[in-house]
């Protein structure tokens, strides 16, 4: 068995004769690009090769969007209860202790204030890594809470939605949510404040039927899936074959659900251009 052992137990390789390595990792996207992710990050985690938008989290979106990163996170601490003792295969509050152990976030959705391009800007953004971005009662109240902070203020409003809907777990509280955040919204136009809308990969659920398509403008990344239900459901329910690709966000631009696509290394020009008008 002589041929398993080595005669010489120290192996040592010329520095000049070793290879360099990839200072990080890598990261390979659906469509089998292969990009270094410090290349990534630099591009706003968008892919150079096919310009696919990996989901990213509001911190990234934050450093993205917000000038050098800077920021100030409002209604921090606020936590899920449980309105209806949901016990389903486990408890529901034991779901929000282990996403927030997961994610260290409080729930599905974070707000910043900052500056972006020099304009006072409030930003909320969803997490879709906290259960699904699901819109529970905090979501709502976050949401609300920016808004009202943005009439006191007089400073616009960006919400960047990631989610899979409505929070199950809190039932009608949950739903009551759609009303809440609209009733802001309707204050936040009479206000006459600019609201912006970003709808990325994937916004569903009760989140599409509310908040997320009543910006003044609503901008979406390239290829986000963006409806309500999804479509097993939707052809059962009408009973008809659907069009390929109708919830991608160029199909709804097509149709006149949403003003504009964007990619996301853009997205913090257009939304000052935009702004910038309306202000």
């Amino acid at each position: 068995m002589a041929w398993f052992l080595r005669k010489k137990k120290n192996i040592i390789t010329s520095i000049k004769d070793r290879k360099d390595l990839p200072k990080g990792l890598w990261y390979r996207t659906p469509n089998g690009k292969i990009i270094d992710t410090d290349e990534l990050k630099k591009n706003a985690y968008v892919s150079p090769e096919d310009g696919y938008h990996v989901r990213i989290h509001s911190q990234e979106y934050f450093e993205i969007l917000f000038d050098k990163g800077n920021f100030l996170e409002i209604n921090v601490k606020m936590i899920s209860q449980d309105p209806i003792k949901w016990i389903d295969c486990k408890k529901y509050t034991d779901r929000v202790k282990e996403a927030r152990k997961k994610t260290n976030l409080y729930d599905a959705i974070r707000t910043g204030v900052g500056k972006l391009e020099g304009l006072d800007m409030v930003i909320s953004c969803m997490d879709f890594s906290f259960i699904g971005g699901s819109m529970g009662s905090v979501v709502g109240e976050k949401i609300s809470r920016a808004i009202k902070y943005c009439i006191e203020k007089k400073i616009p409003y960006v919400l960047i939605s990631k989610s899979g809907g409505a929070r199950i777990m809190e039932s009608s509280f949950s739903l009551m949510q759609m009303a809440k955040t609209i009733a802001r919204l309707t204050q936040l136009r009479d206000s006459k404040i600019p609201y912006i809308s970003v709808l990325t990969d994937p916004t569903t659920g009760g989140v599409t039927a509310s908040y997320a398509l009543l910006g003044d403008i609503n901008i979406a990344e390239p290829g986000a899936l963006i409806g309500f239900a999804g479509p097993r459901v939707i052809k059962e329910t009408i009973g008809k074959d659907l069009p390929k690709g109708f919830q991608t966000a160029e199909f709804l631009l097509e149709h006149g659900f949403i003003d504009i696509i964007s990619s996301r290394t853009e997205l913090k020009k257009n939304i000052y251009n935009l702004i910038s008008m309306m202000i």
